[in-house]
This record gives C-alpha cells, structure tokens and sequence, in this order.
C-alpha cells in the first residue's frame, strides 16, 4: 500500500511566536524549555565583571568578553545578511579585554542588537529556506556561546 503525504506549509505566525519564546529565553526570560531559572543572556552577564569578562579561562580560549563581542557579531550578520557582503569573523574574537565602561557598553550593544533582532523576526516577510536556516543558526549559536560563557563562569569561579 502507498500512501501521500501532502507538505505541510510553514505558518509564519506560529514561526515567529516559536522563535521570539526561545529568542527571549536565551536572552532574558527562561520559559523552562531549554535552561533552568536564572541562566540567560543577561541573567548570566549581570553577575560578571569586567575583569571577570577579561579573565584568561584557559590557554587557547577565548575570554567572556570575545564570547559576548563575538554574539553581537553574530546578530549584526543576521540582521544583515540580505545585504550581502563580506563579515570579518576573525575580526569578531579580537576583543579580550575591557574596562568597567566598556563592558557596560559592550552588553548595552548586546540588548540593542537582541531588541532589533526581535523586530526583525516581528516584521520579516519574506521568510525563505535561507532565511530560516538562518534563524536557526543564530538561536542554535548563541546558545552554544551562552554555554561557553556558563562554563568560563565555572572554571573562574572555581579558582576563588
């Protein structure tokens, strides 16, 4: 016996209110599907420092402060990735050290480019195979730097 299956359409509507819950549990308010209370973006960043952002965590790894540049990068190329053009990946780990300013500037950029990518994926239209793999990698992307700048957090910690 065959059977049909006909495609099923992806509703832009339940796409974006999936994708804005986990956006904003990643970011700033955990819904319980993929952390524990207390553990977001910027749950996790207001208990940091600048030295602690600067701190070397191991040999060869990149310190909190060029995960965190490195997640701004990462939304800025989301966000314009319909322009085309080439991004300095490299360029985004070169950040390892700041002052307490800067830092506070640095996750100030941060919300800026989370709150404009919520408005993107608001707003957008035109979503397409590139696009929506594209939304996936940034979710899947930030929460893999979200881990590392958890685990940073625990090997500091872990010296004091």
């Amino acid at each position: 016996m065959t059977t049909t299956s006909t495609p099923a359409t992806l509703n832009v509507a339940d796409f974006r209110t999936s994708y804005l819950t986990i956006l904003e549990e990643l970011f700033e308010n955990v819904h319980g599907f993929v952390l524990d209370p207390a553990e977001s973006m910027f749950e996790t960043l207001a208990t940091v420092s600048a030295a602690d952002a600067s701190a070397e965590v191991a040999a060869g790894l990149a310190p909190i402060v060029a995960q965190v540049n490195h997640v701004v990068f990462l939304i800025d190329a989301q966000l314009h990735a319909y322009e085309g053009g080439d991004r300095d990946w490299a360029g985004s780990w070169r950040v390892e050290t700041v002052t307490d300013d800067e830092w506070q500037t640095l996750i100030g950029q941060l919300h800026d480019r989370y709150q404009q990518i919520r408005t993107f994926v608001s707003t957008w239209d035109q979503w397409d195979g590139s696009f929506l793999g594209g939304a996936i990698a940034l979710i899947s992307h930030c929460a893999y730097h979200l881990g590392q700048i958890r685990e940073a957090l625990g090997v500091l910690r872990s010296r004091t």
